[in-house]
């Protein structure tokens, strides 16, 4: 009966009802590199995941794979770590920051790579 009351009276907002999630320009920051790897043919799939304490931008190599990468997003963590982390496949944080651009370097040096000439 409570659940039919909370839908019928859509105004009312419950406070334990918020989710986490990217802003606009905060998925402009991560697009933006995601479309580079793309082109580079390293990604080729990604999945978003809102939840109640954290929001994850999740990376994908092939499409029915684990993810190789997420970019998590945890105001809990704001006044302490940084909000933002990088989080590889095995589970290693990779980077923690603040600002997302900054956290989000990382990537920019996975896309310069020596390539040997035979």
């Amino acid at each position: 009966m409570n659940f039919i009351n909370k839908l019928s009276n859509s105004k009312t907002f419950d406070k334990n009802d918020a989710v986490v999630s990217f802003d606009r320009k905060e998925l402009g920051l991560i697009f933006n590199i995601y479309g580079k790897m793309v082109a580079h043919g390293e990604w080729r799939d990604y999945g978003i995941s809102v939840l109640k304490e954290v929001s994850i931008f999740s990376i994908y190599k092939n499409y029915s794979e684990c993810p190789i990468y997420m970019v998590q997003k945890r105001p809990m963590l704001a006044k302490k770590q940084g909000m933002y982390s990088i989080v590889a496949m095995d589970g290693r944080i990779l980077k923690r920051g603040h600002d997302l651009s900054n956290v989000l370097r990382v990537f920019n040096q996975k896309t310069l790579r020596i390539v040997k000439k035979s």
